[in-house]
């Protein structure tokens, strides 16, 4: 697991390597990620959008910009969690994956929390560098 807290918004990412769903003679590499909002600040805050760097061995990195998360914005109240997993491929055995939230609180004040960069592993990389 990786973790992260960004003003008062703890985010944890957790990475699993889909062997079923890869193709490793065909260059293709499929993770499921568990990402979990926990909202430690007073105030109540909602996830308008995102924001994910993605980068395989190669170097090569792909942007992904959107709405929401899984089709939703969840409000997380002050004490409130908040769980999703997605999931990513890539045309390599192993990549890293890092981004933000863009966050909103009830007043329309926005700020960017920070999701920590984390590992894609799998059994098919030469090299574990995590």
């Amino acid at each position: 697991m990786f973790t992260k807290t960004t003003h008062s918004i703890k985010i944890t990412a957790s990475p699993q390597f889909l062997d079923k769903h890869s193709e490793p003679d065909e260059d293709h590499f499929v993770w499921a990620y568990t990402i979990q909002l926990e909202n430690y600040g007073n105030e109540t805050v909602q996830l308008m959008n995102r924001h994910w760097k993605i980068t395989d061995a190669h170097g090569l990195t792909q942007e992904v910009r959107g709405e929401g998360v899984i089709g939703e914005q969840p409000v997380l109240k002050p004490g409130q969690a908040f769980r999703y997993t997605s999931g990513t491929a890539l045309a390599t055995s192993s990549g890293i994956m890092l981004g933000e939230y863009e966050m909103s609180t009830t007043n329309g004040e926005r700020f960017e929390v920070e999701v920590p960069a984390f590992s894609l592993d799998s059994p098919y990389q030469s090299i574990r560098p995590n």
